[in-house]
């Protein structure tokens, strides 16, 4: 494992961040970002009818299925009397608010929005199992006019499909167009403007829209939002998975430049930055479901033997996150950075004036970057065996929005 480069975008954001030559204004200065961004706060509301599946919605955001330990209460009738927070499993600054139902005797929809405490939300997500009704409609309008994002998704789209199969020319896209269609003309009669509609099942997040979705929460967030946004999803489609990888990456340099910094701190010892490593890399393995817990959670819920689905993790990093091979690794990324090393050291002043700084940086910037690499394959080669498919497709996408905002 050599390190050949460091990314353009990095460079450039490192340039304009770090012009200091003095180490413990330095590691403030990196310390703070790292700690503004695993600090970061995103919450989210999900409301709607009575019965709408909000909290099996939730729950399956969330990585568990109703009968988990912590899961949201389900039932047929409505079980949320008031906002009631759940926060994400691995993510905890992720939050996700079960609200009441929008128009039952004791949230009327004209006193919804301040009674659920609106202010608190980044966005809306407002679920119908069937059709779409005024009080949808009616809560839109007031999100809109308050400046905040709504999305409607439409529930339940597997019991459709199911319901619709005994028809003798069934048609599976069909039927979804015919649905979508359906939500969409129900919400511009009531006075919608040109409404985003998402057909889901949360017994089968994988399917359906939930690409659709997940890419507009993507692109309509900013900065750090996005990024916990990104990490809370479940590894359920090969497009989120690569997302998550990318909005990962953009962060490496903070965490090399800590790790190499770190250790020439007087109070540290020199190998330091071994533990801190072994932090981010087991983090990684969490983030793309590769630790144990979470594959003992996705072995209950799609019925296939812990050791089948470990079968599928093949990289090195996925197989023995050891401290020794860590060590090793990043030795051998030492071994092969002295010209790179030379290039970000003309960025980062600090670098030039710290023993072996610009190699020791290029060492774990590689290491950690080829890591999430391997892992995000690792994270592909699960999702194709836990969901029976022969050929995991990656769509196309801008990286660009990742970057400086």
């Amino acid at each position: 494992m050599c390190a050949k480069e460091v990314r353009e975008q990095d460079l450039a954001e490192m340039s304009s961040i770090l012009q200091s030559k003095v180490v413990t204004e330095v590691t403030k200065q990196v310390q703070a970002l790292l700690t503004s961004l695993e600090t970061t706060t995103l919450d989210i509301a999900i409301t709607g009818d009575s019965g709408a599946g909000k909290s099996t919605f939730i729950n399956a955001l969330r990585g568990l299925s109703d009968e988990d330990v912590g899961a949201a209460k389900t039932g047929v009738t409505e079980t949320t009397f008031e906002p009631t927070l759940y926060q994400h499993p691995k993510i905890p600054t992720v939050r996700l608010w079960d609200l009441p139902g929008i128009g039952t005797p004791s949230f009327q929809a004209d006193q919804y929005l301040e009674q659920v405490g609106f202010e608190k939300y980044d966005f809306f997500i407002i679920l119908a199992s069937e059709r779409f009704r005024e009080n949808n409609a009616y809560l839109a309008r007031s999100i809109k006019a308050m400046n905040k994002n709504f999305y409607f998704v439409r529930t339940k789209i597997d019991l459709d499909i199911r319901a619709c199969q005994r028809n003798k020319n069934f048609n599976e896209e069909r039927i979804i167009d015919q649905i979508r269609t359906g939500c969409i003309r129900s919400l511009e009669a009531v006075g919608v403007e040109a409404p985003k509609v998402f057909l889901l099942s949360s017994f089968e997040l994988h399917k359906y829209d939930f690409n659709k979705l997940h890419n507009t929460l993507v692109q309509e967030l900013n900065g750090q939002k996005r990024h916990v946004l990104l990490l809370s999803l479940p590894n359920n489609t090969a497009e989120v998975i690569q997302h998550k990888k990318d909005s990962l990456k953009r962060h490496v340099w903070k965490k090399a430049l800590m790790t190499c910094i770190v250790s020439v701190l007087p109070t540290q010892s020199v190998n330091c930055n071994i533990p801190m490593l072994m932090e981010t890399l087991t983090s990684y393995q969490k983030n793309f479901g590769l630790d144990d817990e979470s594959l003992r959670m996705l072995a209950q819920s799609c019925n296939i033997p812990v050791l089948e689905l470990k079968k599928t993790i093949t990289s090195t990093m996925g197989k023995d996150l050891s401290a020794n091979h860590v060590h090793a690794l990043l030795n051998e990324a030492a071994g092969c950075s002295s010209m790179v090393a030379s290039l970000v050291a003309s960025h980062v002043p600090l670098l030039s004036h710290v023993v072996s700084g610009g190699v020791s940086f290029v060492a774990a910037y590689s290491l950690l970057n080829s890591a999430l690499d391997d892992l995000a394959q690792d994270a592909e080669r699960l999702l194709k065996k836990a969901c029976g498919i022969e050929e995991v497709e990656v769509t196309s996408y801008d990286t660009e929005f990742f970057y400086f905002d």
